[in-house]
């Protein structure tokens, strides 16, 4: 009788423009992309408003978790190469603490964080669905859990989640410059994954990779000022926040009305005290960019001046001035430019804050005093990267530089 051919296992592929094939293994992997939660991370924009300024960054959180991904499968193939042990069990729980590193991102990322899920981090919400996700899975994540807070005990494991030079880093670099077209973001993210190593249980790279992550970190600081902190993004998700506060104090006066549940519940009904429960979990993964989106069209009706004009602000691109230097704005130029909005618009000294303020952003290229980047000398030794690169002797570059910024409407324009 004829042996049965046992069925080859099936090749699940994404079509990335990054990387090209991304290769997803079968089993536990395949089943959190599959996952709703995970799905719900298409909804969920990559760089918050950053597309009001480069048209082209539409991308979501979920490409950026495949992308993340499919450098820690490159990254732990060269380590077993190199004769670094990597088990399965190890590898798949590697992939899975990536892949999830980010789930807990809220509607346009880093824009509303801490505002719409007011006292929790991005990272907290994460771990959260995390654990979730493993109580429905019945244990299979407590690998991926160990990498994700950082207790496994192969740190290195840790590290490529996690570190300054985590994969996490490396592919939303070369993504958001794709993206965005800032070519001082295109990074060789494969260059630096091959010169990675391991060095008494850490994370190191070749000496013969040093320039390498110099023009890492170079591109790092320029997409933080050109992009990430760019002053129009930056008026941006001011407002958008505080088209939030308006919505809460609007409802405290009843004059607010038309939201979806899972925004009213984060809006209106959780307590930002009280410790985030399953309640709190179900309606956190029925939100995203479109509940957002859908308000603010919703609300640009309002009779409310300071509400609809906020979110007529955002949605036709009417979006304020915007003004960085190193010291502190005068309180008198923030007095002067309030009184002015409120004769122009007929609004009192509270609504004019909502349309002239201040704020300040800080870039950090590498810092020093967290987990170094070790480079891994010819002879053996270990030495933090500063002290063997010739462009981290700057203050820029070590920092933080700090700037400080004030937002105010353009003449004419509303």
């Amino acid at each position: 009788m004829p042996l049965a051919l046992k069925r080859p296992p099936k090749l699940n592929i994404f079509n990335d423009p990054i990387y090209g094939f991304i290769r997803i293994p079968e089993g536990l992997v395949y089943e959190l992309i599959a996952h709703p939660y995970f799905q719900r991370l298409r909804r969920i924009s990559q760089m918050g408003l950053s597309f009001l300024v480069y048209p082209g960054a539409h991308h979501t959180r979920f490409h950026h978790a495949l992308g993340a991904m499919h450098l820690v499968q490159q990254a732990v193939a060269l380590l077993r190469e190199k004769g670094f042990e990597i088990s399965a069990k190890e590898e798949e729980g590697v992939l899975c603490a990536i892949l999830l590193h980010d789930i807990g991102h809220g509607p346009f990322s880093h824009a509303l964080e801490n505002e719409l899920v007011r006292g929790e981090s991005h990272e907290t919400l994460s771990l959260r669905i995390m654990e979730d996700l493993n109580r429905s899975h019945a244990g299979a994540l407590d690998t991926a859990l160990e990498v994700f807070r950082g207790s496994h005990p192969k740190k290195f494991l840790n590290q490529l989640v996690s570190s300054q030079l985590d994969m996490d880093r490396l592919d939303y670099l070369k993504r958001d410059s794709f993206y965005t077209g800032v070519a001082e973001g295109n990074i060789n993210s494969e260059r630096l994954i091959t010169m990675l190593s391991v060095h008494e249980g850490n994370l190191a790279v070749e000496e013969k990779g040093l320039y390498s992550v110099e023009k890492f970190l170079m591109a790092r600081r320029f997409m933080y000022w050109q992009v990430y902190l760019h002053k129009t993004s930056l008026a941006a998700e001011a407002l958008l926040v505080r088209v939030i506060r308006r919505a809460r104090e609007l409802r405290e006066l009843e004059m607010l009305q038309s939201y979806s549940p899972s925004l009213r519940y984060f809006l209106f009904e959780r307590k930002p005290t009280a410790p985030f429960d399953s309640r709190d979990l179900d309606a956190f993964i029925q939100l995203d960019d479109i509940d957002i989106l859908a308000a603010l069209k919703q609300w640009t009706s309002l009779a409310d001046p300071v509400m609809s004009r906020l979110c007529r602000m955002l949605l036709e691109r009417r979006l304020p001035s915007i003004k960085l230097q190193e010291e502190p704005f005068p309180e008198a130029e923030l007095i002067r430019r309030r009184e002015r909005v409120q004769q122009q618009w007929a609004l009192s000294e509270e609504e004019a804050r909502y349309f002239v303020f201040t704020g300040e952003i800080s870039n950090r290229a590498y810092n020093r005093d967290r987990q170094n980047i070790n480079i891994l000398m010819k002879n053996g030794r270990v030495l933090d990267l500063a002290s063997r690169s010739d462009q981290l002797n700057s203050a820029a570059l070590l920092g933080p530089e700090v700037k400080h910024f004030i937002c105010y409407p353009k003449k004419g324009v509303y």
